[in-house]
């Protein structure tokens, strides 16, 4: 009967009707039926990517940690906005010209980087574009000091970045996988953010400012906009 509709009507109203006699919904897809984004620069030009949304509020949602010495990948700008009682800033990125306190590759930070160095680590929006990723979460846990805390976020359903490697896209379960293997021993708790709605923006480059906060807030694991992860080094053991 399928195969005769669609002879009959074509594969696209078949459809259609199939929809219309199960109760389901159409598209209306006006302006979203395209074959390029609003924003070619994440919605940069638009406002704030959505993706920032989840990034600040998992940051507003750990300040207490975000204190004393604190190491920030490429700029301290996040630090100095959601720290407190900071005792010192530093930042570290393999590229020169955004001025870092250490420039080195994190994956081979040896003799750069001080072991044991910092109560908080920040490293956001960072993990998917660690091409030595083992190496890299290393040296992240290396410097920090017993009881200190990593911050860290993983992009998901965002466009791949144009300029830079773009390694790694894992869900919820696959940074649990990677992570309780690298920072065996630590306390890990990683989190998806975003939801349908959220993930079809951030892919079309559209802003957060174009959405409302109660769609933003909305969580479905199945479209993770973002990733977040807390990691908190035991006190006992050291980091070789």
């Amino acid at each position: 009967m399928k195969q005769q509709l669609k002879v009959v009507v074509g594969p696209r109203w078949a459809t259609r009707l199939r929809c219309l006699g199960r109760g389901l919904g159409l598209p209306r897809w006006g302006n979203l039926r395209r074959l390029t984004p609003f924003s070619a620069s994440f919605g940069f030009d638009r406002g704030t990517p959505v993706d920032r949304y989840y990034l600040e509020k998992f940051l507003d949602a750990h300040r207490a940690v975000i204190t004393r010495d604190v190491l920030e990948i490429q700029m301290v700008g996040y630090a100095r906005r959601f720290g407190h009682d900071l005792r010192r800033a530093d930042s570290v990125d393999i590229d020169a010209k955004f001025e870092p306190t250490f420039v080195c590759d994190l994956a081979h930070s040896e003799g750069v980087l001080p072991s044991e160095a910092y109560d908080c680590v920040l490293l956001p929006s960072t993990l998917q574009h660690l091409r030595d990723l083992e190496g890299s979460l290393h040296h992240a846990l290396r410097v920090v000091k017993p009881g200190g805390v990593l911050l860290a976020t993983a992009a998901g359903f965002v466009p791949l970045t144009p300029d830079g490697g773009d390694y790694w896209r894992y869900s919820r379960e696959g940074w649990i996988e990677v992570l309780s293997r690298a920072w065996a021993g630590c306390e890990i708790e990683v989190e998806s953010h975003g939801n349908c709605l959220a993930a079809v923006a951030a892919m079309l480059g559209l802003a957060l400012e174009e959405l409302t906060p109660a769609e933003l807030d909305v969580t479905d694991p199945r479209y993770p906009v973002l990733i977040s992860v807390a990691c908190r080094k035991p006190f006992a053991a050291s980091t070789p």
